[in-house]
């Protein structure tokens, strides 16, 4: 049985208390987790500001040598990395392998942009009656940054809180989620190997619950960065204040397909964007409107492409949907299945409960007020909807609390250009799924799928402050 520490201040230090990790898949328990309290909390934030007052000073070559040998390490060390992820969240195995290469590609962003923040010249003579001045900005470190991080990536998205927030020369705080706290502890070492200081990234594992008032309120904390669920989201806003702060709060993202794109290309990357570790993803596709020339084949291609999923263990190589993250979990999405079948919509495969888990589920005659789609069903169900022209799909798509990702297909530009205009999102992705994503775009919501932007340039500049810089150049 593996016994995971706390990592504070470079070493691996005991708590108080300790919880039972279980696999998601087999629920067996695979190990012990040290659970922090607020002391431990507090002790790690002291411990990254007074590493932050020497860390600042490294320069961008230092901090991007740094995050370059971290990339060298992680590449030597990928199937162990993915073997965790499939340990502790139950993704398949090709799909943590694919989730420790973008991690890798993450810090390579990041290490690229210590070295390219730069700030600007200001035209100070351009205001009438000023002259023999300069003037210029910059960019400085923040200090200690307490980032909250959730289960579904957990390597890939700490990446993002942990590589934009060393590039610039700050320290972290960094609370994984309490499923999948193995990955951010095994990542701890390798940056110690690969030179960071100690105390510059400190892991407190254990319940956010407990932890995220100490996380967030701390003074010594000056900006808070958090992918989760919209009501910790919003409890967090409410108690960060005036701090710089970054929400990732997820999405029911949706897709329009027009009657002009060949359905034989698309419907394999549809039902990948759908059911990719079993739907828990902020940005999986979970709505479609189809226009209704083309619904009913679209409906039945996409259910015959369902079909062809393998279930099962997610350690096995040919698994295509594995569990999900927690019984609990698949319990609730098939009481949404439930009562969306009370009133009145079809399964048209899928809809039982597998191993810890659902099976692929597609559902039609839907209404826009049923929990599947106006919710975040964070599981393997899609719904598929038909609409009759291109402003009755916008509408539909916008018809949402949410706004992260959207996507079309289509091969008409002026259709494209029209849903890039006025679908209200974070991104718009034309010819492809929302659930698309690489690792230096920006990404990020508005309305309830919160604000800020990650993607490692546009995470830089959130992960500083702007200071201007004037000077007379004469008496």
């Amino acid at each position: 049985m593996e016994n995971w520490k706390l990592w504070i201040d470079g070493s691996w230090q005991e708590a108080d208390r300790t919880y039972e990790l279980k696999s998601p898949y087999s629920q067996e328990v695979v190990a012990t987790v040290a659970k922090a309290d607020e002391e431990d909390v507090k002790r790690a934030i002291r411990g990254a500001h007074e590493t932050f007052l020497e860390f600042r000073k490294w320069t961008a070559y230092d901090r991007a040598e740094m995050l370059y040998r971290v990339v060298d390490i992680m590449r030597g060390r990928q199937e162990e990395l993915a073997r965790l992820i499939v340990k502790e969240a139950g993704k398949p195995i090709r799909t943590a392998r694919s989730e420790i290469g973008r991690s890798i590609a993450t810090y390579q962003f990041s290490a690229e942009a210590a070295k390219s923040l730069h700030g600007e010249t200001v035209p100070m003579d351009a205001a009438p009656g000023v002259k023999d001045r300069i003037g210029w900005t910059k960019h400085e470190a923040l200090g200690v940054v307490a980032a909250i991080t959730p289960f579904n990536f957990p390597s890939n998205l700490v990446a993002h809180k942990l590589g934009p927030a060393f590039a610039v020369g700050n320290t972290v705080v960094l609370k994984p989620a309490t499923q999948t706290p193995l990955s951010s502890l095994a990542l701890a070492e390798i940056f110690k190997e690969a030179g960071l200081p100690d105390g510059a990234l400190q892991v407190v594992t254990g319940s956010g619950g407990e932890l995220s008032d100490a996380l967030i309120t701390d003074p010594y904390v000056k900006k808070v960065t958090f992918t989760g669920s919209v009501p910790v989201g919003l409890d967090i806003k409410s108690k960060v204040g005036l701090r710089k702060m970054t929400l990732e709060l997820g999405s029911n993202s949706a897709l329009i397909v027009e009657p002009d794109v060949p359905l034989e290309k698309i419907i394999p990357r549809c039902v990948e964007g759908a059911f990719g570790f079993s739907g828990q993803v902020c940005i999986s596709l979970q709505r479609v409107y189809v226009h209704e020339s083309i619904y009913d084949d679209f409906v039945q291609a996409f259910v015959e492409g369902t079909g062809k999923l393998k279930t099962g263990d997610p350690a096995d190589e040919s698994t295509d949907i594995g569990s999900m993250i927690h019984p609990g979990e698949a319990d609730r999405a098939m009481e949404w299945i439930e009562d969306a079948r009370n009133q009145g919509a079809t399964v048209r495969t899928g809809g039982e409960r597998i191993q810890n888990g659902i099976a692929p589920t597609v559902m039609t005659d839907v209404d826009p007020g049923m929990s599947v789609v106006c919710k975040e069903v964070f599981a393997p169900i899609v719904t598929i909807m038909k609409y009759s022209d291109l402003d009755e799909a916008i509408s539909l798509v916008n018809d949402s609390d949410y706004g992260l990702n959207a996507g079309i297909y289509t091969r008409d530009i002026e259709s494209a250009m029209r849903a890039a205009d006025e679908i209200e999102a974070g991104a718009v992705i034309i010819n492809d799924i929302p659930t698309f994503r690489v690792d230096n775009m920006p990404y990020g919501g508005v309305k309830m799928s919160g604000y800020g932007r990650e993607g490692v340039k546009y995470a830089v500049e959130g992960m500083t402050e702007l200071k201007f810089i004037t000077m007379k150049t004469t008496f």
